[in-house]
C-alpha cells in the first residue's frame, strides 16, 4: 500500500511562512504568489457550502464591489450571515475578511490596467461579432496561461520532476480534452528515451497500472478532478505502491485529494468554452514546464535524444 499522502508546502523567500497545499498559509495570511485571486475562488466553488458558494460566485462576479463592501453587507447581498463571509474569506487563504477585501483591491487594479488593451471577460454573447469572438478567446486563453504560471508551487513542480527522472515507468492518463494533453506529455517524454506510457480509456489503463508498484509513477490530468475514469485508475495505482501526480483546475477535488502531488491549472471555461478550450491551454502550459524541467537535469543526454529522434523522423 501507498503511504498516505503529504502536502507539500512552499517556503516563502526572506520570511518564515509557509504555503499549504489548498493555497493559504499556515500563519493564516493570504498567498502572496501573484496567482489570480479571482481564479482561486472560482477553483473553490465546486467544494464550498452552499452559503460559502454564494459569498464566492459573488466574489467572482463582481471583485470590485466586493472590495468595497462591509462584511454585513455581503452577507446580506449573498443570503447569508457575517461569520459565514470570515468562513469563506479563512477558505479563500486569508486570516480574515478584510485581508480578503485587499487583495481583490489589489486584483482589481491589476484588472483595470489590462483593460485598456483586452477584454475583462472571455464570456461569448450572442451579439459578438467574429472581431469579438476572437479577441475573447485570445483573452481567456492568455489569463489560462498567465494565471496557471502565475500559480505553480515551484517546490512540488521540482518533487514532479524528482519523481519522473528516478521513475522505473511512468503512465500518463487521461480522458477526453486531457487525453490530448496526457498525449502531448507523452509525446515529449518518450523523445527524451524515458519508459512511459499513455492512456486514454479507463479499461486499458486499469489493466496496466495493475502491474505496477515501488518506483512507478503515475500522473493523471482531469480539469474537475472528479472524472471517474481517471480517479479509479489512480486509486488502483496507490494501492500498488506507485507515486501519483494530479495535474487539475481544482486543488480541493477528488482527484487532488487521492494524490500525492498536485499541480494546478488557472482556467475559466464560459459559454461554449468546454473542457477542449482554456483548460487544455492551461493543461499544456504545466506540461511545458514538467517537460522542460525533466529535459534541464541532464542536457547533454537530452540533447542526444531529441537529435536521435529528430534524425529518425527527419527523412520520413
Amino acid at each position: 500500500m501507498a503511504s498516505p499522502r503529504t502536502t507539500a508546502t512552499t517556503a516563502h523567500p526572506g520570511t518564515d511562512e509557509t504555503a499549504t497545499g489548498d493555497g493559504s498559509r499556515r500563519d493564516g495570511r493570504p498567498r502572496q504568489d501573484g496567482a489570480s485571486l479571482v481564479s482561486r475562488v472560482r477553483a473553490l466553488l465546486p467544494e464550498l457550502r452552499p452559503a460559502e458558494r454564494r459569498v464566492g460566485e459573488a466574489v467572482v462576479a463582481d471583485p470590485h464591489l466586493v472590495a468595497r463592501e462591509s462584511v454585513t453587507a455581503l452577507a446580506e447581498r449573498c443570503r447569508t450571515s457575517a461569520p459565514t463571509v470570515v468562513r469563506f474569506a479563512k477558505r479563500a487563504g486569508f486570516s480574515g475578511f478584510p485581508e480578503l477585501k485587499l487583495a481583490l483591491a489589489t486584483a482589481a487594479g491589476i484588472e483595470e490596467g489590462r483593460s485598456s488593451r483586452t477584454p475583462l471577460s472571455g464570456t461569448l454573447d450572442p451579439s459578438d461579432t467574429l472581431a469579438d469572438i476572437v479577441a475573447k478567446i485570445g483573452y481567456a486563453d492568455a489569463r489560462a496561461v498567465e494565471d496557471t504560471v502565475a500559480g505553480v508551487d515551484v517546490d512540488v513542480l521540482e518533487q514532479v520532476v524528482d519523481a519522473l527522472v528516478g521513475a522505473r515507468r511512468i503512465d500518463l492518463v487521461g480522458i477526453g480534452a486531457s487525453g490530448v494533453s496526457a498525449t502531448d506529455l507523452y509525446q515529449k517524454l518518450v523523445r527524451l528515451g524515458l519508459p512511459v506510457g499513455v492512456f486514454v480509456e479507463r479499461h486499458s489503463a486499469m489493466t496496466a497500472l495493475s502491474l505496477r508498484g515501488p518506483g512507478d509513477v503515475v500522473v493523471a490530468i482531469s480539469h474537475s478532478g472528479a472524472t471517474s475514469d481517471v480517479l479509479e485508475p489512480v486509486r488502483l495505482a496507490r494501492e500498488v505502491g506507485a507515486r501519483t501526480v494530479a495535474v487539475t483546475n481544482h486543488p480541493g477535488s477528488p482527484l487532488a485529494r487521492a494524490t500525492d502531488l498536485v499541480l494546478t491549472t488557472a482556467s475559466h471555461e464560459t459559454t461554449f468554452r468546454s473542457g477542449a478550450m482554456a483548460s487544455r491551454i492551461a493543461q499544456l502550459t504545466l506540461v511545458d514546464c514538467v517537460f522542460v524541467g525533466v529535459a534541464a537535469r541532464d542536457f547533454a543526454a537530452t540533447r542526444r535524444a531529441l537529435d536521435a529522434s529528430f534524425k529518425a523522423v527527419g527523412g520520413l
